[in-house]
């Protein structure tokens, strides 16, 4: 039987051999050519406005991470509150590391685009290749920097507190620490990079007349600029946290659900998920080598070579988990998690695929959204917000027999593990999202530095196969929220009634608790918060927005830019975004981790007076509940909505329905705008949200735990 110790060092092991590997890719990156000056120029602007905005944000971020740390460190030191000091320090070094994935991935990317432009003026596949290494330096550090602080940090926690079910709960800080800087990279990011995209849009394209990356329009470097913040470093600590949360989740449970009572298949169903991650990392590096393609490729065989890279990683792994399953001494219950685990492999695989079907603009869904383009922008939004709604089905059908078999063959640890499974590709998966935004900066580099038109054309079509990767990078990104967050659920309410606490009553039936006002209200403000949510990130974005467009037509009205007597003055428009951005991401994170904080508070100060008759424990597993509902389809709709609305424009400017510049185009231009914070804004911040949420209520079960003893 292989012991902890081996495990873990297994996982170091594994995440080493990441590192050294994200070094390679680097190096391979930046080694390339960065092409002619007015390149570099371009580059540099957006790699200055990038950098600018992310030590800004990381700022605001450190106040707040000093004051959760303090509280942290104060409640764990209140006698009886069942919580550790180690807490705090998971706290941080989950923080800490979650920042530095975000930064290392923006890191690459701005320096990727514009190699990436260049390599695209020697061959397709060099620039495939170039864009898609800057992808996997992100990917293999996120996946390495958080298993390397999961395995140390356990085995630290368990010789210290000597107990693994403790050492799960402090570890748990961990993944709310990567969860704090993910919940303010995804939203300011967010508004950073829609505020932008969208006065750009408005002012340049609609109004002006002239192309999305046209240099003379003042918002094209903010645009830039904003695809890095957003959807490289916001979506590298998103999916951090999803990643590391679901180990923690899949170890908390481990020890607490109730199917694993012997020391060996304990100690089994402890290690498993490290194993299983470590085995994806090193597969995922291998499977990144498949990732090529050959001149002149489609759209649909530039797809295959990422589904090659995808695919091939998510069956190695397959045979792994069943290797690991059948070896460990699982006894009569290793089918049961093996089950499980594929299960939610699979689940990942086909989320991803049926969002590239409602979003890619090879197949019939966007296909038909461009066409309704010809009847004026009212229908394609109309047709679009439908579209979004239908791509509902298909995920959340996916989420619920994942769900079920998971249960059915490994209970409450059958869940944490589907997620593990889930994720355990992430290697290979984030890197096609990460390559995206590299995609679409080469594109524009390509355009503002009037490269020849056989240049631009492979950068459109490695920007049109970015375009799909980020769409299908969002569902991934959702339905293993979705799990993460259902997991780390499980784990609470498991905590809960450990060690024979009656914070959920004293061998109260399901049904009166199922029935209580107190988890019915809790499920009616767990299904308030992603609308409020979502209202504050797209007002944000609104109004951050209406700023950039003020500020364009200023510069088009005075500084004569379309006549060519004046130069645009990029850094105004990166400044107001900024800004906005930084301003408007505070109370969306703050409300977040504040509402289970806030309704544990009242829960333990209402255990012995009438304030008990409405606020329990049990209304936070109700907010928990209610919140992964209408957060995951929610997101779902927007993000798919936006992918696909995103898609028909670009689909009309290939020259299909009239191409650029016929009224299709411009109805489809006005869809693409409804649709930019739905799908880099409003949606992919609800994957924090409803983790976030979970993790915050996980760190301190503890707390309430202790308050309603047995």
């Amino acid at each position: 039987m292989m012991d902890m110790t081996t495990a873990v060092a297994l996982g170091v092991a594994a995440s080493i051999i990441g590192l050294i590997f994200a070094l390679r890719q680097r190096s391979y990156v930046l080694a390339q050519d960065a092409g002619t000056q007015r390149m570099q120029e371009i580059a540099g602007a957006i790699e200055r406005g990038a950098g600018a905005f992310l030590q800004r944000e990381y700022r605001a971020v450190a106040i707040l991470v000093a004051i959760v740390t303090v509280a942290l460190v104060v409640l764990s030191s209140v006698p009886g509150s069942g919580m550790s000091i180690l807490t705090a320090v998971a706290f941080v070094i989950g923080a800490l590391a979650s920042g530095l994935s975000g930064y290392i991935g923006m890191y690459i990317a701005v320096r990727a685009n514009v190699r990436t432009a260049h390599a695209a003026s020697k061959s397709l596949n060099m620039g495939l290749r170039v864009a898609f290494a800057s992808g996997t330096v992100m990917s293999t550090m996120v996946v390495s920097l958080a298993l390397l602080g999961i395995s140390l940090l356990f085995i630290f926690f368990v010789n210290q507190l000597g107990d693994a079910a403790q050492a799960a709960s402090a570890l748990a800080g961990f993944g709310f620490g990567g969860t704090s800087i993910a919940i303010f990279a995804r939203v300011g990011g967010g508004i950073y990079t829609k505020a932008a995209d969208v006065g750009a849009d408005l002012v340049g394209k609609t109004e002006a007349g002239i192309p999305e990356d046209d240099p003379r329009n003042p918002a094209t470097i903010a645009d830039n600029v904003g695809d890095n913040v957003g959807d490289v470093a916001g979506m590298g600590s998103d999916l951090f946290e999803s990643y590391a949360s679901s180990i923690i989740a899949a170890i908390s449970l481990a020890t607490t659900a109730g199917i694993f009572l012997g020391e060996e298949d304990m100690l089994a169903a402890q290690i498993f998920p490290l194993l299983v991650a470590a085995a994806g990392l090193i597969i995922s590096i291998l499977a990144s080598f498949l990732v090529r393609t050959e001149e002149g490729a489609d759209q649909e065989q530039l797809l295959g070579s990422i589904r090659k890279g995808i695919y091939s990683a998510s069956v190695l792994i397959g045979i792994v988990v069943v290797a690991l399953g059948s070896s460990l001494p699982f006894g009569d219950k290793a089918g049961g998690v093996i089950i499980a685990t594929l299960s939610g492999l699979l689940g990942g695989v086909l989320i991803g695929y049926f969002t590239e079907y409602f979003t890619a603009d090879t197949y019939g869904p966007t296909q038909a959204l461009s066409a309704s383009a010809e009847g004026g922008a009212g229908i394609v939004v109309i047709r679009g917000l439908a579209l979004g709604m239908m791509s509902t089905l298909a995920p959340v059908i996916i989420v619920v027999v994942v769900t079920l078999l998971a249960t059915s063959q490994a209970g409450l640890y059958g869940v944490a593990v589907a997620a593990v499974g889930m994720l355990s590709t992430l290697g290979i998966t984030l890197a096609t999202d990460a390559y995206g935004p590299v995609a679409d900066n080469a594109g524009g580099i390509a355009e503002m530095s009037e490269l020849p038109e056989s240049v631009r054309e492979r950068t459109d079509a490695l920007d049109s196969l970015g375009n799909t990767t980020a769409a299908t990078g969002k569902g991934f990104a959702i339905g293993s929220a979705a799990m993460t967050a259902l997991a780390l659920t499980a784990a609470f309410i498991t905590a809960l009634t450990a060690g024979g606490s009656t914070a959920l009553g004293a061998a109260a039936n399901p049904a009166d608790l199922l029935l209580s006002p107190q988890f019915v209200t809790g499920l009616f403000i767990g299904g308030l918060l992603p609308f409020v949510f979502s209202a504050l990130t797209m007002v944000a974005v609104g109004d951050a927005a209406q700023q950039i467009v003020e500020e364009v037509r200023r510069q088009f009205r005075e500084l004569g830019i379309m006549e060519g007597k004046g130069k645009p003055d990029y850094e105004r428009c990166v400044a107001i975004s900024t800004d906005s951005a930084i301003r408007q991401m505070l109370l969306p994170g703050i409300i977040a981790v504040g509402v289970p904080v806030g309704m544990a508070l009242l829960a333990v100060l209402g255990k012995d007076n009438t304030l008990g008759e409405f606020i329990a424990p049990i209304s936070l597993v109700g907010v928990l509940l209610g919140s992964l509902v209408c957060a995951f389809m929610l997101a779902v709709m927007m993000a798919n909505a936006g992918g696909a609305w995103d898609n028909a424009k670009k689909y009309i400017e290939a020259g299909n329905l009239g191409g650029k510049g016929s009224d299709a185009h411009k109805a489809a231009v006005v869809g693409d705008t409804v649709g930019d914070p739905f799908k880099d804004t409003s949606g992919p911040s609800l994957n924090i949200l409803l983790k976030l949420l979970a993790i915050v209520s996980l760190v301190i079960a503890p707390l309430i735990g202790s308050a309603f003893p047995g």
